[in-house]
């Protein structure tokens, strides 16, 4: 995580264990070994395909961990693949001929995100009957396959998401909205395939693993109610700014729903698979840590709500435990999932940094128990927020840099602005591409006084 002193303490075994989390969430290997090829016939969990039905196989990947599925699924399929689509940010190369690759934009939608949609609208709809169209999906992939249903500008999708974001709209609310008001997510990419057979494979970054909100749910049929979406815009206050051409088409939308959903015969050929989620990350995590002779407490995989609030709860928790009697064994504590922010300051940051330097001011507050500790949390995929860094860590070292720098903490978090905080004293993590997206890594380490430890029979 960083070439600090520390490395060989708290710092160097956080490193190893997110490292450890990052290796067992590669989506390479979570895809290839979600695919059992057995000669002609393809198990897929508890369902198999015949690949001699097929004539031809096409294959589509979007989202951040697109590259790496991608190849993941080359691995097993990639003799039966005729053509396909990769679609990805620019940095990301999907290394097979017969791919052709696409860069998009990440967090918000531009026109290579329209042109990729379009490209892999236009696959699925070249499939015909005795063809199998194998989706890959991964977290990020409603803004870089982005087409707005007719009557909805790209700028004023683009802006309005802008604004969900900004607001601390969780990516259930935020998907929501993205889903009503596109051509390609809730189903509409299985629906333009029929009367192929659809094979999504997906890696899950939302808590719940819910196949509707990962991408915007492009493989499967929408199920919200009518309202819903007009609701989160009233909730945080968007839907009088919001563009009318916005409002026109969620009111004809929910006009047309009142009658409820009725059933879709477009995808009784359309199955969906999740090849991973952060279980496998925190998993590992749990493991490493415990080599390193932790007590390990897992405390969620489905972490959310407000980065400030989150990192409240922690502090408390991490202070209270530090203080049980009998406590000598160094403590861990994990949690996965994604956290939110709400945006008031000019600065610039991520839900991951934000929730460190929120962290760091608690611990400054609260935190009298002797010992070490550090904090740290990180996007999987190696991104956090507007910033290039994964996320951030904090420990005494932190604030006492500072405090040598003269820096207040506290006014840093009101501005959000975590990255100019972290950049100033050495609390960044950049990891670059990760390939894989499976939510937020969270962890809390606690080593006591070295004397307490070694009383106690440690």
């Amino acid at each position: 995580m960083s070439n600090d002193a520390s490395e060989g303490g708290l710092l160097g075994k956080a490193r190893r264990i997110w490292e450890s989390a990052l290796a067992a969430a590669d989506a390479e290997t979570l895809t290839a070994s979600a695919l059992v090829r057995r000669r002609a016939k393809l198990v897929v969990g508890d369902r198999r395909f015949d690949l001699r039905r097929f004539r031809r196989v096409f294959l589509c990947a979007f989202g951040k961990a697109a590259a790496a599925m991608s190849q993941g699924a080359m691995s097993v399929l990639g003799d039966r693949v005729a053509e396909g689509i990769v679609v990805g940010p620019p940095f990301m190369t999907p290394g097979a001929e017969k791919l052709r690759f696409l860069p998009a934009a990440h967090p918000l939608p531009d026109e290579r995100s329209v042109r990729a949609a379009e490209a892999i609208r236009e696959l699925a709809r070249g499939a015909g009957a005795d063809d199998l169209l194998v989706v890959l999906i991964s977290g990020g992939g409603s803004a870089q396959a982005a087409l707005p249903i007719q009557g909805v500008a790209l700028e004023e999708k683009r802006s309005l998401t802008d604004a969900l974001l900004r607001a601390g709209a969780g990516i259930h609310e935020l998907n929501a909205v993205r889903r009503r008001l596109s051509a390609f997510k809730g189903g509409k990419l299985a629906r333009a395939a029929f009367p192929a057979s659809v094979l999504g494979l997906i890696l899950s970054d939302v808590v719940g693993n819910d196949l509707s909100v990962v991408a915007s749910g492009p493989t499967v049929p929408a199920a919200a109610a009518p309202g819903e979406a007009r609701n989160v815009l009233m909730k945080y206050g968007l839907w009088e700014e919001a563009p009318e051409s916005v409002r026109r088409v969620l009111e004809e939308g929910d006009a047309a729903r009142s009658g409820g959903p009725g059933p879709d015969p477009g995808f009784d050929r359309v199955v969906n698979v999740i090849v991973g989620d952060n279980g496998a990350a925190l998993a590992a995590a749990k493991k490493e840590a415990e080599r390193h002779g932790f007590r390990v407490f897992v405390l969620t995989a489905s972490d959310h709500g407000e980065a400030r609030e989150a990192a409240r709860r922690y502090a408390a928790l991490l202070e209270i435990l530090s203080v049980q009697r009998g406590i000598g064994r160094p403590l861990c504590l994990i949690a996965g999932g994604e956290l939110t922010v709400t945006v008031r300051g000019p600065g610039r940051g991520g839900r991951n940094q934000e929730f460190v330097l929120a962290s760091l001011v608690e611990m400054g507050r609260r935190f009298r128990s002797g010992g070490e500790w550090l904090i740290a949390s990180l996007g999987t995929d190696g991104i956090d927020g507007t910033s290039d860094a994964a996320g951030a860590w904090a420990g005494p070292e932190v604030a006492e840099r500072a405090a040598a720098l003269s820096l207040d903490a506290a006014a840093f978090l009101e501005a959000n602005d975590s990255h100019g905080f972290f950049e100033r004293t050495g609390g960044l993590v950049a990891t670059g591409p990760t390939r894989t997206n499976v939510m937020d890594l969270r962890l809390l380490l606690y080593a006591p006084p070295k004397r307490l430890a070694s009383r106690r029979g440690y």
